[in-house]
């Protein structure tokens, strides 16, 4: 007879536990590496496509790619749209209308690998969202952002940390912390919404609300042509950095939380520059390498799994 050897329920839970933080790692930086183009597309628009229009019809796009799978789900559950429609508009105005505009607007006056930088910093603001919420990070998780932030700081300074700022990368700020406050603001997701009902509702919302300025925007600066040059950056963003990069994001904030999944966000001036380089020629020199090879050391350390209460708290 054959011994049979039992598995403990601690065993179980611990080999749940590594699935639920390999795929939550991998959807964030699935979001990462697909909104790192995003950047690159706002800056190859930013002479041709007012930020105000290239925003609406981002959403426009969104919209129509993800009604198909998510219509009919957002149908059945429209009773619980409505009883949660203040939640659903703050996430739409805050992930949808201010933040995909601020970041086209700052497009206008500052680098796309500048525009990546600056983004990267977002996990920090998400971490403190986090504390204040009660959350543990973790002494390995701290240092971790600590040496990722450095990174993107002296990528931002050019190798100081005394930093000087463009009027671009102010906007680029707020469009920072309008996206930290919208990954917070996940975690209170109401959990009978479905995934696909939240993003459609969030972008119908968001498209909404950027309605009144488009309209403005057309009858004071006039429309933009659509060419090749600006139908396909429109069709990346509104398809791959909209309904496929955010549905990753909120999957993989809803399984490991925001804290670590912005860890993962630090990558972004990472694929951000190599883009950049290849696509708009935008220069990457040995330092610039050297303060990206600090931050993904800084992810390295940070991304790794802590004993915390995150995966007792995942939401499906």
């Amino acid at each position: 007879m054959t011994d049979v050897k039992e598995v403990s329920p601690k065993a179980v839970r611990a080999t749940g536990a590594r699935r639920t933080s390999g795929t939550g790692l991998l959807l964030a930086l699935v979001a990462t590496v697909v909104w790192s183009g995003s950047f690159v597309a706002a800056r190859a628009l930013h002479d041709t496509v007012p930020p105000v229009q290239a925003a609406f019809s981002r959403w426009i796009v969104a919209v129509a790619a993800v009604a198909p799978l998510a219509a009919r789900e957002t149908w059945r559950q429209r009773a619980l749209i409505r009883r949660h429609l203040g939640f659903l508009t703050l996430a739409a105005l805050l992930g949808i209308t201010v933040y995909n505009t601020l970041v086209n607007q700052a497009g206008l006056s500052t680098s796309a690998g500048q525009m990546g930088m600056i983004m990267a910093a977002s996990p920090v603001v998400m971490a403190l969202y986090e504390r204040l919420g009660g959350q543990r990070l973790g002494g390995r998780r701290i240092a971790g952002m600590a040496i990722a932030c450095t990174g993107v700081l002296l990528l931002v300074g050019d190798g100081s940390l005394a930093l000087h700022f463009a009027p671009g990368d102010l906007w680029m700020f707020a469009a920072m912390l309008s996206f930290a406050s919208y990954s917070a603001l996940l975690r209170r997701r109401p959990p009978e919404i479905g995934q696909p009902a939240f993003l459609l509702a969030t972008f119908v919302l968001g498209a909404l609300m950027l309605a009144p300025a488009f309209a403005v925007s057309v009858a004071v600066q006039g429309g933009f042509e659509p060419t090749a040059g600006t139908v396909g950056p429109l069709l990346y963003v509104g398809v791959f950095s909209s309904a496929l990069a955010f549905f990753a994001w909120n999957r993989a904030v809803a399984l490991i939380g925001a804290a670590r999944t912005g860890i993962v966000y630090y990558l972004q001036p990472v694929c951000v520059a190599g883009l950049s380089f290849v696509l708009l020629g935008e220069p990457t020199g040995p330092a610039q390498l050297l303060w990206l090879a600090l931050i993904l050391g800084g992810v390295a350390l940070g991304a790794g799994r802590v004993r915390d209460r995150t995966a007792a708290n995942v939401r499906t």
